[in-house]
């Protein structure tokens, strides 16, 4: 925050709990001539106002809060750019990468203490603390037992399944369904293979796509329509023939290195299956001749960094779980 606008909100503050004050000492005064208990000589419809003073224990609530907000505005943050007497803080909300966070958090107090710390009070390495407290041998328990194991445990399921809720489906949805551009994780159409192990190290390690090349494929663009006519046929699906002849031709100039001879995809550099009709960028012709031309790019980020080892353990059991449950419909 710039210097105008912490002395900006440092004033507004201060002049509201002056005025607060003010306003008590004013109505406790009694400048109006006429004895407390007396009328005012004011009434209206049968209701005559009296000179009150107010209750005391509205006075006494007023000074209490007012007391109570500059004791909080002294220890906390909340004028401008002063930080508070303890030190303390929500978030360490300056960090921008995963280690900045983690510097942070071995500076702070809630990592080592007072005494080997920086003196702050971070509310959220706190609560992560705690959470490690209590959670943490679970979670040790969960990382123990082989992934085999651990797709037969309903508890285990139910723990992976809020944490892919809470960092997964932002992409790949509340229902794991996916959509344009995120994988469909429940219908057994997997990118780098769909085994235990596979999935994990997907999770751990994050994935770049070698998804389409932009402008890299040696075809003329003439070509394309017969290209992704071929693709169609592929997958089964009705097409043109003779056009799909021509397109097989194109797809023996470069694409067979990445999808194979017979358009089967190739795990080991998460080239799809062109033969499943399942579509990561959509099926349609349109689609597909927009993904030859304009090529195609997917990120999968890593968590091991972020959730830890034992975490992606029990998501990576809950993921392939919903492939199988999907697979016995």
């Amino acid at each position: 925050m710039s210097s105008f606008w912490s002395i900006w909100i440092t004033v507004l503050t201060l002049l509201v709990i002056v005025g607060c004050v003010f306003l008590l000492v004013v109505c406790n005064r009694n400048d109006t001539g006429i004895k407390e208990g007396e009328s005012m000589g004011h009434s209206f419809d049968g209701i005559e106002e009296m000179n009150n003073p107010l209750p005391k224990w509205w006075n006494y609530m007023f000074y209490v809060t007012i007391v109570f907000g500059i004791i909080y505005l002294l220890l906390y943050p909340g004028l401008g750019n002063f930080k508070g007497l303890l030190g303390w803080t929500s978030a360490n909300q300056s960090v921008t990468t995963i280690a900045e966070s983690k510097a942070a958090f071995e500076k702070s107090e809630a990592a080592y203490g007072s005494e080997q710390g920086d003196g702050s009070f971070v509310q959220y390495d706190r609560e992560v603390i705690q959470a490690n407290e209590r959670f943490g041998p679970i979670f040790d328990a969960f990382a123990k037992t082989p992934l085999e194991e651990l797709v037969k445990n309903e508890d285990a399921l139910k723990v992976g399944g809020r944490l892919y809720l809470q960092n997964c489906a932002q992409c790949h949805g509340s229902d794991a369904r996916g959509g344009k551009g995120f994988p469909n994780l429940t219908d057994n159409a997997w990118l780098w293979g769909g085994e235990l192990a596979e999935i994990k190290t997907t999770i751990m390690n994050g994935r770049n796509g070698m998804m389409m090349p932009k402008g890299g494929l040696p075809i003329e663009d003439g070509e394309i329509n017969g290209l992704a006519e071929y693709v169609v046929s592929l997958s089964g699906r009705d097409h043109d023939a003779a056009l799909a002849a021509k397109g097989q031709a194109s797809f023996m100039k470069g694409c067979f290195a990445c999808h194979g001879m017979d358009g089967s995809g190739n795990k080991m550099l998460g080239a799809p299956n062109l033969k499943d009709n399942a579509w990561l960028y959509g099926g349609s012709r349109m689609a597909i001749a927009e993904s030859i031309q304009l090529g195609r790019s997917g990120v999968m980020p890593a968590w091991k960094d972020i959730l830890g080892e034992e975490k992606v353990h029990v998501i990576s059991a809950y993921v392939y779980s919903l492939s199988q449950k999907d697979e016995s419909k």
